[in-house]
């Protein structure tokens, strides 16, 4: 398979390049700064681009047979001005399967299924902005003709798989806390060949 990784500079994104490389894909790695990767592969191409430029995504996408996104909000409107970008880079190129990684602040609330977490007493989090930035790409892909996946981790601590997770579509696992960032790149990078969750939002935690 031809992947494509946006953010694979992050942690989930860089963790993502790694299971793709392990099970010899060929997967290009788009990236703002390239020496921030750190990683040399037969298999990966490294390409240095920015998000919000509609060239830069079309040429990463030409080719490809499907796309993980990772990109984080990056503190502005990044992820909100580059999905609409991607969307129309994919469905241009006929490229039809993404999967993102979003939070969970924009999973159902499970006491009021009607609202986001973002905005019920389930979330602890005081400052909205990344759920809203979030929001956005997940309405983004709702529109589009693409067949989409968003994985929603909760809290995101580095640390070691732990290899059994809970996840659930559209709303976070019941008490649900935290999900190592291997485990919640394992997940979406499995969801590439899955289609259980198709057109869903996924809430995953331990």
């Amino acid at each position: 398979m031809n992947l494509l990784i946006l953010g694979a500079t992050g942690r989930v994104g860089r963790e993502v390049v790694r299971l793709a490389l392990e099970d010899q894909h060929n997967v290009t790695a788009f990236v703002r700064d390239p020496a921030r990767l750190g990683l040399s592969h037969p298999k990966l191409h490294v390409l240095k681009g920015d998000a919000t430029q509609a060239s830069d995504l079309l040429s990463a996408v030409k080719g490809q047979h499907a796309v993980l996104g990772a990109l984080s909000t990056d503190g502005g409107s990044t992820l909100s001005i580059s999905m609409p970008l991607i969307v129309k880079a994919m469905e241009k190129e006929g490229v039809k399967r993404i999967v993102t990684i979003g939070t969970a602040g924009i999973l159902n609330s499970r006491e009021n299924p009607e609202i986001f977490r973002f905005q019920s007493n389930e979330s602890r989090r005081i400052m909205t902005r990344a759920a809203e930035e979030h929001l956005k790409a997940f309405e983004t892909l709702k529109k589009s003709s693409l067949q989409w996946t968003v994985v929603c981790p909760t809290y995101l601590p580095d640390g070691e798989s732990e290899g059994r997770y809970r996840v659930e579509a559209n709303m976070l696992p019941n008490r649900g806390e935290r999900i190592s960032v291997c485990d919640a790149a394992s997940f979406a990078y499995n969801q590439l060949a899955d289609e259980s969750y198709l057109y869903r939002r996924v809430g995953i935690a331990y």
